[in-house]
């Protein structure tokens, strides 16, 4: 299998560590959309990232389902399969692709030129990821992971939504939520977190 993606989008590390928690057999390719390869482009109608080619040719993309996709191929699943863990965790999981969405949305808008940007965009999406960071803080209890104090899809989407935002939109949320703080921090010593750091985090270090 060959994934497709960019090293510092987060729908696509999300799915890079997936593969690497669940030791799966698939070559990563760094292509964007536009780069003159053109996999991308061939391969999604969409022409975004990530795209997944199975290995009998097939295509999979958007980054939810791909996830699903790989969590079905081995091992113990961290996506749960059935009851309520499965509904919790993918809870978390719209939440963190909200984060990542308002992030992306937000930086689009402050690429603009000054004249064209609109304050009002940027503020909305600052709302967006704040309450986003509120509720993950008060829904987030003392245990070591999300959901059910098992290492599962939750905490690989929120984790890597968290770092985006230190990424795309740096401030001092810590100070505000302490306990999502701390729990992020224990994420972020993963081996699987830690390799898979966009290029711009890994020189900061």
């Amino acid at each position: 299998m060959k994934l497709y993606g960019s090293e510092t989008s987060p729908y696509v590390r999300k799915l890079r560590i997936l593969i690497k928690e669940k030791h799966i057999p698939c070559e990563f390719i760094i292509e964007g959309p536009a780069d003159a390869a053109g996999h991308v482009a061939a391969l999604n109608p969409l022409g975004k990232v990530p795209v997944l080619l199975r290995d009998g040719g097939d295509v999979l993309f958007d980054s939810p389902v791909i996830a699903e996709y790989l969590d079905s191929l081995q091992g113990e699943p961290l996506l749960p399969l059935t009851g309520e863990a499965r509904w919790v965790t993918q809870r978390w999981h719209a939440l963190a692709q909200g984060i990542m969405d308002a992030v992306v949305a937000r930086m689009l808008e402050g690429r603009k030129p000054a004249e064209k940007q609109t304050p009002e965009v940027i503020r909305k999406q600052e709302g967006k990821i704040d309450a986003a960071l509120k509720y993950a803080d008060h829904n987030r209890h003392d245990a070591t992971y999300l959901v059910d104090d098992r290492f599962s899809l939750a905490d690989i989407a929120m984790g890597v939504a968290i770092e985006y935002v230190d990424l795309r939109y740096p401030h001092d949320w810590r100070t505000q939520y302490p306990r999502l703080a701390l729990w992020q921090m224990g994420m972020a010593r993963r081996t699987s977190f830690m390799e898979t750091l966009p290029p711009e985090m890994k020189k900061a270090q």
